[in-house]
């Protein structure tokens, strides 16, 4: 077999040119990694062996993954989505795995086998919705919370099944209740030296960007490593050394540092995937497949929609949570290859699986990616998934509003103390719930809302403003806007960070086109020649950016 080298120029080789054709057509670049695998694997080709470098790889990939899905988890978000995400994932995992056992028992499998497929398919991948909510930049959503409270409830469950099995196979309830003490134990013991030890270290790490970086790595390895010393789960290791840096304010900069040595390490994790389908496809198992298949992205997401439905939420938050879990865990495979390893599962079990993630996760990218014109057009039947819940924020119905600002962000910032300036009514829209809860402490009108959801702009009379101005530069979600303000005198400004997007916008009607870039090209311009290109009152001008930078950093609603 070739080298690790070799194998990792031939995945990378075949990936590149796979993702260029897809991108060709459109398609989502998970699609392309699972097709890699599959080219590569022993199925088709047999250039890599899955089993030897490649396996370690998509490790490290997916302990990195749920190490930066640690750090997104605020605990302020689960003050107010913590009950949704807590009872929504524990009941998801225990209906569905219900639901998957009765349908492995009526395709005629026996006890043992039926219940490890039960318990497989009842998680959902983290690493497909975190890469493709990050890509749309969905991931500090309400849905996206939701959704990643629920995945990190299931990774949780998951963890304790790998624990458990092993010891129920070799041992009796004293061995399992030593095991999870086990657990607990070091889950408050990395928790505490985070808080009481590394949150030093950090702070002093953080003088220099590229000691930041080789620590926050360190810090996730090491407490993973320490996790599979003690027999434990390395994934749940590495997602709790990011939760301990959650809290820290270097947790954007940290994120940001990871994500492109974890994106290659997820490209590894893909191609791993897709090299598992080795065994011969029969025609029973492409039935038992597609009907799995079926159930998970068709009648898992009705499950999880009725859940959340409960809580209140809108019919599109709930269609967004229940499209973003249509798929099969990579926790799947691993508890699949336990039950394998120990002799409970034949292969036919293991490449059911495999075939079965394949087929789930890549409809459901499609799903994800495509979330928001397939909501549009099956809008008008999801009436019995419509929650009561009020809207998400502070907001008076009856108000009449002079300006209505979509998107708090950076933009939004100085904005509203213009608004404050002259005395405006004004209403801030924004789909980030830290945002909204922050701004509601401090008295302002705001609602957490989606400007591509037509509902929700119509149930804040939208087109009663005056003036609406849209931070977001989503050139679809402005022209959604547009739809509302047919010649009713409202000023419109839009925000593009392209310029042919711009200039389609003025086509539209849009009265200004906010481009971040090029207003700070002409700002520099007029400073520099009012200033006489003069270093004494350039470098006082850059003492008030200072100031104003630290003034933004001190608002947690950024």
């Amino acid at each position: 077999m070739e080298s690790l080298l070799t194998q990792i120029g031939i995945i990378v080789g075949v990936a590149a040119i796979i993702a260029l054709l897809g991108r060709v057509i459109k398609q989502p670049s998970i699609v392309a990694y699972l097709l890699t695998g599959v080219v590569v694997g022993p199925l088709i080709f047999n250039l890599v062996d899955p089993a030897t470098h490649l396996q370690s790889l998509a490790g490290v990939g997916i302990a990195l993954l749920l190490f930066i899905i640690g750090t997104s988890l605020d605990f302020r978000i689960l003050k107010s989505v913590g009950g949704a995400s807590i009872i929504g994932g524990i009941s998801t995992v225990a209906i569905v795995c219900s639901a998957s056992f009765i349908i492995a028992q009526t395709l005629g499998f026996t006890l043992v086998p039926a219940l490890y497929i039960a318990l497989a398919f009842s998680f959902s991948s983290a690493v497909v919705v975190v890469k493709i909510l990050s890509d749309k930049k969905e991931i500090d959503t309400l849905h996206g919370q939701i959704a990643l409270g629920i995945l990190i409830i299931e990774s949780f469950i998951a963890a304790l099944a790998l624990m458990i099995i092993p010891v129920v196979s070799s041992g009796g309830a004293s061995a399992v209740a030593f095991q999870v003490s086990k657990f607990i134990f070091m889950i408050a013991t990395v928790i505490l030296v985070g808080h009481f030890i590394f949150s030093k270290l950090l702070s002093f790490a953080a003088k220099n960007q590229e000691v930041l970086f080789l620590v926050s790595v360190a810090w996730a390895l090491a407490v993973g490593a320490i996790f599979e010393l003690m027999h434990l789960s390395t994934e749940i290791g590495a997602l709790i050394a990011g939760m301990v840096i959650a809290s820290s304010k270097y947790s954007l900069e940290i994120k940001s540092k990871v994500k492109g040595i974890r994106d290659f390490f997820v490209i590894l994790f893909f191609v791993y995937f897709g090299a598992q389908l080795n065994a011969p496809i029969t025609t029973e198992l492409v039935k038992q497949a597609v009907i799995f298949s079926v159930f998970i992205l068709i009648i898992k997401p009705v499950i999880v929609m009725s859940l959340t439905r409960s809580f209140g939420f809108k019919k599109r938050t709930n269609f967004m949570i229940g499209t973003s879990l249509t798929q099969v865990s990579e926790f799947s495979l691993i508890v699949i290859l336990l039950g394998y390893s120990l002799g409970h599962i034949p292969q036919s079990v293991f490449s059911l699986t495999v075939l079965v993630t394949l087929i789930t996760v890549s409809l459901s990218s499609y799903a994800i990616y495509f979330s928001s014109p397939i909501y549009e057009s099956m809008s008008r039947f999801l009436g019995l998934f419509d929650g009561k819940k009020r809207h998400f924020g502070n907001i008076n119905k009856k108000e009449k509003y002079d300006i209505i600002l979509l998107g708090y962000s950076r933009l939004g910032f100085n904005l509203v103390k213009a608004f404050n300036l002259a005395k405006k009514k004004y209403l801030v829209v924004d789909y980030n719930p830290l945002t909204i809860m922050n701004l509601s402490k401090k008295g302002i009108s705001c609602v957490y809302g989606d400007i591509n959801d037509s509902e929700f702009l119509k149930s804040i009379n939208i087109g009663t403003a005056k003036m609406i101005i849209s931070t977001v530069p989503d050139y679809s979600a402005n022209i959604n806007v547009m739809k509302f303000l047919d010649n009713n005198g409202t000023i419109f400004v839009a925000t593009s960070n392209q310029i042919h997007n711009a200039i389609e916008l003025y086509k539209n009607g849009v009265d200004y086109v906010i481009m971040p870039h090029y207003l700070g090209g002409d700002y520099m311009a007029s400073m520099l020649v009012r200033d006489s290109f003069n270093k004494k009152t350039i470098r006082e001008e850059g003492k008030l950016h200072i100031k104003q930078i630290r003034e933004r950093l001190s608002d947690n609603s950024i």
